[in-house]
């Protein structure tokens, strides 16, 4: 093998012969990467658009170091846009679809592929390069460089590739919905955290207060200026406001672990949100309209997106199809050489004298002279550049019949169109579905709130009113813990209310294509 490399780099001839169509696939290459048409990239991490972290200011851009420091919204949905399993399975599907890309834009170009062998032959063959035979052991070498260039093939391989591209945009699009899901269901915890704090706040300060009442009235009792049952009811009421206050940090606790489940955090240690001023939304925002909303979502819905694409590849598959009716048009080209050990070169001839041939009518001896012949070894560097062989054609392949497959593939691909078409339609009605329902229920969500908030101002003054009547001893224990657990209810109305109306609101502000911010 030593002897093969130096020999090739002894004839420049030959290795521009072998590279040449090394040579033409690099410029090839060299002209899509010119043309934009460059292989796409395998680290979907490197596509800045798939992870959409999206941040208020650089300080929350940036996710805390350990749970020492509060989240807030845009730093948990940014986690959960990045960690969330769902979101890395899309991403895996959006490298399979860059593969596929790759494969259909490397259809479009030349193969090249070298073949060598090393072959000991035993016993009597016939030898390839002298077409003799040889009894002996003979050593053979072969050295082969073939291209193969489908120039023609009714635009399938072009049309596959253009396929392959909307397939894989309409995964990038599949991952971007999958984070504004995530998003939307990460706001939605991180608001439900909030209503269990304000929860736990409202039965905290109701057990305070009526604590602060026990204890009062156990003066009272003590002084003889009391019933013992007043005392009694109280206790009991403040036993019954316990347990509530227990149930209410038990909803805070499920509502933090909810929310540290869906962002697939590491440790949830410690982990603790902001808790942000939130303005209650003016109802003037429902002042627009669900067809204005839905005109909105059509231009920023990343799954109205991928179902467009969805049908542009479809379509590009019916082309695709189509294809399989045209002839194909292939290019084919090789080189070769090779090496036997059975080849052999005339070294010299010696005389050695004369041989009798035959005798004549007269008795007379026929003498030839007789020469010996020596032989050696063709050496490998003749044998290499003698022994070239080349070869060049076109080949053109006509479909005439093909047992209904290739029809059968147009009807399949036009199905798989209309299908897509379909499915386009459907994402369209199903959003407009979802927009007129997340409209009406903000409304809703709206009138409960407004009425939520009367009921509290009629509860607080009706509790006032009642817990000085009852600091007088105008009215018994009885009555003022049902002023007050009216108050309660009044005051958890209020703020479920108030959280229900906000996430509608921010509904209506994802469709719209709004930030999700507070």
């Amino acid at each position: 093998m030593n002897v093969f490399w130096i020999t090739l780099q002894s004839n420049l001839n030959m290795k521009r012969i072998l590279l040449t169509p090394v040579l033409l696939l690099f410029a090839v290459l060299t002209g899509l990467t010119a043309s934009g048409q460059t292989f796409v990239k395998m680290d979907p991490a490197a596509d800045t658009s798939l992870l959409r972290v999206v941040a208020a200011n650089s300080d929350s851009a940036l996710f805390p170091a350990d749970n020492s420091q509060p989240w807030n919204l845009t730093q948990c949905i940014a986690y959960a846009q990045v960690h969330n399993i769902t979101v890395q399975q899309q991403l895996l599907n959006v490298q399979l679809a860059q593969v596929n890309l790759r494969q259909s834009q490397g259809n479009m170009l030349p193969n090249v592929n070298g073949f060598a062998s090393h072959t000991y032959q035993y016993g009597r063959t016939v030898d390839r390069f002298t077409n003799t035979f040889a009894n002996s052991m003979v050593l053979s070498e072969n050295f082969y460089l073939s291209s193969n260039w489908t120039v023609f093939n009714g635009m399938q391989n072009f049309n596959t590739m253009k396929q392959d591209q909307y397939a894989l945009q309409g995964s990038r699009y599949q991952v971007q919905q999958t984070q504004d899901d995530i998003g939307m269901n990460v706001a939605s915890a991180y608001l439900n955290v909030l209503y269990a704090q304000e929860a736990l706040g409202v039965s905290q300060q109701q057990v305070d207060l009526t604590q602060a009442q026990v204890d009062r009235t156990q003066k009272l009792v003590d002084a003889g200026a009391a019933a013992k049952g007043s005392l009694l009811d109280l206790q009991s009421q403040l036993a019954t406001e316990q347990v509530s206050l227990v149930t209410a940090q038990n909803n805070l606790t499920i509502a933090y672990l909810t929310l540290t489940q869906m962002m697939n955090l590491d440790s949830t240690s410690g982990f603790t949100i902001v808790k942000p001023i939130i303005d209650v939304p003016n109802e003037s925002l429902l002042n627009t309209t669900p067809d204005l909303i839905f005109q909105a979502a059509m231009n920023n819905q990343a799954g109205i997106k991928k179902s467009q694409m969805d049908v542009k590849s479809a379509d590009k598959g019916v082309d695709v199809a189509y294809g399989g009716l045209s002839p194909t048009v292939t290019i084919q080209g090789s080189i070769g050489t090779g090496y036997s050990g059975a080849a052999k070169t005339v070294t010299g001839t010696s005389y050695s004298g004369y041989d009798t041939a035959g005798v004549t009518t007269n008795g007379g001896y026929v003498l030839i002279p007789n020469y010996t012949t020596t032989y050696i070894t063709t050496p490998f560097s003749d044998q290499f550049n003698n022994n070239v062989n080349k070869s060049f054609g076109v080949q053109v392949t006509v479909p005439i019949f093909n047992r209904f497959q290739v029809m059968d593939n147009v009807d399949r691909a036009k199905i798989n169109y209309e299908n897509a078409q379909l499915s386009l339609d459907l994402s369209q009605q199903q959003l407009m579905k979802n927009i007129q329902q997340a409209y009406a229920d903000a409304q809703a969500a709206l009138q409960k709130y407004q009425a939520s908030q009367k009921a509290v101002d009629a509860a607080q003054e009706s509790f006032n009113y009642t817990e000085q009547k009852f600091d007088v001893g105008a009215v018994n224990s009885i009555d003022y813990n049902n002023a007050k657990n009216k108050l309660t209810k009044a005051q958890s109305d209020l703020i479920q209310a108030k959280y229900d109306y906000i996430f509608r609101m921010k509904v209506l502000d994802y469709y719209q294509g709004k930030p999700l911010t507070f």
